[in-house]
């Protein structure tokens, strides 16, 4: 495995054990919906999410300026399909996944992509701009500081995140391409929230906080010096066991297919949503996606109430029904006895 420089490892964070799952969770299966990492500062978020980065698994791309998958038309760029559909073949090249960051003072133009207007009315043709969507197709899109974007742009990624495609018009034109990433977002809670609505819209989201433990904050030092003083060699320390989580990471992608849940298990989740008192029903189907991936990353092809339980922890406490400047509270002990009275 090719080791990234300069880098701090993933498997070398101290603690921080719930945000670490939910970013894995995320490699496994896009389709959880991306993680929003609440904390303070200091707290290791941007260093996880950029320590992420040499975990991600290498992909086939289509050479174009989405990276289309080349093996499903449903996911291609209309230049890509033209060509498919027509016989020819596509130029493809292996790469690795890789994470995309998004500024906080990026525009809506700068994230959408934008369309030449002239170039359409004088030739007949669209003529298109990539934008951050575009870069991020299969890929990470990592948003640090997400609480201070404008709203609009909020609304745009998530539209787009959940759609799996963006779509940009002007002036009566139109165009589209696949926009399929998983989005990641971090954010310091004492310099404002999100809107309950755009958070209901992230998969998982976690609170860290800095550690209180003597002998692991000792640890965090510890290593941070390290690294600092010789980041090779510190690197170097860690490569067999970020070797060893990259291919347990393969195995749970390749797995998580195989992976089924009884109804007895599907009647626990929902049961769950129901007691805990969340809205909608997000929080009953990402509960399950979560679960399914958790028996995965294990190694197993069912879901066990155990999954449900640590799902239900990074799925529930940000949908639960709350008064205004209040967080929601989930009391895991709660879920236990729902869980405990199906067993």
């Amino acid at each position: 495995m090719n080791v990234k420089r300069n880098v701090y490892p993933f498997t070398a964070l101290v603690g921080q054990e719930q945000m670490k799952k939910a970013l894995i969770l995320n490699v496994i299966n896009p389709a959880l919906g991306g993680v929003l990492i609440k904390g303070e500062k200091g707290t290791a978020k941007s260093t996880a999410v950029r320590a992420l980065a040499a975990l991600l698994p290498e992909m086939e791309a289509g050479n174009c300026p989405f990276g289309c998958d080349p093996h499903d038309k449903s996911k291609m760029c209309v230049n890509c399909l033209e060509k498919v559909e027509q016989g020819q073949e596509l130029d493809i090249m292996a790469r690795k996944m890789r994470v995309v960051d998004l500024p906080v003072s990026a525009t809506e133009d700068r994230v959408v992509g934008t369309l030449d207007i002239e170039h359409a009315i004088k030739k007949g043709e669209k003529k298109f701009e990539p934008g951050i969507l575009a870069q991020a197709n299969r890929n990470i899109l990592y948003v640090d500081e997400v609480n201070l974007l404008d709203d609009h742009v909020v609304d745009v990624l998530l539209d787009a995140a959940a759609m799996g495609v963006n779509t940009i018009e002007r002036e009566g034109v139109s165009y589209s391409h696949p926009a399929r990433f998983i989005l990641v977002g971090t954010m310091n809670p004492e310099e404002g929230d999100l809107r309950p609505q755009l958070l209901d819209r992230f998969g998982l989201v976690v609170n860290v906080i800095g550690e209180r433990e003597t002998e692991k904050r000792m640890e965090v030092v510890k290593r941070r010096l390290s690294f600092e003083e010789d980041s090779k060699e510190f690197i170097e320390e860690y490569q067999e066991n970020q070797e060893s989580l990259v291919k347990k990471i393969s195995a749970a992608k390749e797995l998580l297919d195989k992976v089924t849940f009884s109804e007895q298990i599907l009647r626990l989740a929902v049961t769950i949503a129901i007691e805990t008192g969340v809205d909608g029903h997000r929080a009953d189907i990402n509960m399950l996606k979560t679960a399914v991936t958790l028996a995965a990353f294990a190694g197993r092809e069912k879901v066990l109430p155990e999954d449900l339980l640590e799902a239900a922890s990074l799925v529930l406490p940000h949908r639960m029904r709350r008064k205004p400047f209040e967080e929601g509270i989930l009391e895991m002990s709660k879920v236990q006895e729902i869980i405990a009275q199906f067993n």
